[in-house]
């Protein structure tokens, strides 16, 4: 199963209040709410009821979003907070660092052991930038790229298109046609400047990182007769099974002990991806992790839109 939870801002604080100028780009999402019934609105009578029981356990109170995908047909499982599943979209932030990744690495930009300067005296790997998140790694890959190549390969994946078959509320997001004003293609590739992604396109991406390359379209059976004839649409095989080892390690990584080790489950004896054993914990990832990782499962509140990809095999 592909998921895929979009968690927006904090609201704006009450007439009154004193406002923390600590981070001034909460002004940017006023009015928008930390906290909701987030499955109140859905119909969700087509869902597969243990999928959507377990989302809406996760995402809690939290206002958000979470796309249950069957990563192997394209089938939507369920859809809690089908109102913001089906917004125009939101800055991707840092989950643009994927696709970066696997354009670099297709167009041979750099390895998974390419050593890029990142600090005074700090260089990092792939899998070390995509672990912590690193800007100024993946600034760099899509300045060597250049637009042209981060747009090529934004768009393969689906950005800036309808991800579903037939799901006349879903909107296609925004890719840009130019470099944004704002920090070019750099911030782009690190940030996602200038781009708008869905849920629903968020969780197609993921999903095809999960079963190895092949991108379908997002099916949303809403009868009982369309469950039980379903069949699978391919959008379009992406051919990238030869490198998705090396962005799933960094995915891995990111959980193991980088900006997701809040998520670690440190009683799985093991971390699955698409396919049992392709992505489980290396002895090199077994050394950068140490002992750091808690056992607990926690949200951590988000600062702006974003979204938070997780992929997990039957």
């Amino acid at each position: 199963m592909a998921a895929v939870c979009a968690v927006p801002l904090p609201a704006a604080p009450a007439a009154g209040t004193p406002v923390r100028h600590t981070h001034k780009y909460v002004a940017r999402y006023r009015g928008v709410p930390t906290f909701a019934d987030s499955s109140s609105a859905d119909n969700g009578a087509y869902d597969d009821p243990v999928v959507r029981a377990a989302a809406i356990s996760a995402l809690g109170r939290y206002n958000g979003a979470v796309v249950a995908v069957d990563p192997n047909t394209g089938r939507i499982l369920t859809v809690v907070n089908q109102k913001i599943a089906f917004s125009d979209g939101y800055i991707p932030c840092s989950t643009i660092k994927p696709t970066i990744a696997l354009a670099a690495l297709e167009e041979n930009v750099i390895t998974r052991d390419t050593m890029l300067k990142v600090g005074r005296r700090k260089y990092m790997n792939l899998t070390e930038a995509m672990a912590h998140s690193n800007n100024v790694f993946f600034e760099q890959l899509g300045s060597r790229m250049g637009f042209d190549t981060v747009s090529k390969y934004g768009r393969l994946l689906g950005l800036g298109e309808l991800a579903g078959y037939n799901l006349p509320d879903e909107h296609p997001g925004s890719f840009p046609t130019v470099p944004p004003a704002h920090g070019g293609v750099a911030r782009m590739s690190s940030y996602g400047e200038g781009i708008q992604v869905t849920p629903l396109q968020l969780a197609a991406l993921s999903a095809a990182f999960a079963n190895g390359g092949t991108l379908y379209y997002l099916q949303y059976p809403h009868t009982q007769e369309e469950v039980e004839n379903f069949t699978p649409r391919v959008k379009r095989e992406l051919n990238i099974g030869t490198i998705l080892p090396e962005i799933r390690e960094g995915m891995l990584a990111a959980v193991l002990y980088g900006t997701g080790k809040s998520s670690f489950d440190r009683a799985a004896t093991k971390c699955r991806s698409a396919r049992p054993g392709l992505a489980t914990i290396t002895p090199r990832l077994r050394k950068s992790a140490g002992s750091s990782p808690t056992p607990t499962m926690r949200t951590r509140k988000s600062r702006w839109p974003s979204f938070c990809a997780g992929i997990r095999a039957a």
